[in-house]
């Protein structure tokens, strides 16, 4: 008994497909490995402030509150790694860091946390991007990164 030819077609098709999904998710895991997580809920998180643990590791507890991010300026020199940990006071909110690509949700009882490398100095700007009153529109913070001292 053979296999028709049109069969034989389809079969390898498929195969060559599953092949590039199986593929396409271990390169994915491999390459992308810095998604966010979601940690159980601390009081200690709703505190905000900036945990140098190193000259070029920080910790960031950033809490959202109506209408203002706390802390609002955070000051990192070139090269840093941050850990930010995102938790809110009161609704939901959004934590978008645009040039960085970063975006969480700062929820009531929840603590996000996300890792962010800040290789090139700026002013990167933090906002809001979930609606959260009529003051959302200037719901905004800023990530200082230069090779001066930190101000923290």
């Amino acid at each position: 008994m053979s296999i028709d030819p049109s069969e034989k077609k389809i079969i390898m098709i498929t195969g060559a497909l599953m092949a590039l999904f199986i593929f396409s998710m271990l390169y994915g895991r491999s390459k992308y490995n810095d998604l966010p997580e979601c940690l159980p809920f601390d009081k200690a998180y709703t505190e905000p402030k900036v945990v140098e643990l190193d000259k070029k590791t920080y910790q960031v507890y950033a809490v959202a509150s109506m209408w203002q991010f706390e802390p609002s300026q955070i000051y990192i020199p070139t090269g840093s790694e941050v850990d930010f940990y995102v938790s809110s006071k009161d609704v939901v909110h959004g934590f978008n860091i645009h040039e960085k690509n970063l975006n969480l949700m700062a929820v009531y009882g929840n603590i996000n946390k996300a890792t962010v490398k800040f290789d090139k100095p700026g002013v990167y700007k933090i906002t809001c991007h979930e609606y959260c009153g009529v003051g959302h529109q200037n719901m905004q913070s800023e990530v200082i990164v230069n090779d001066l001292k930190a101000k923290n």
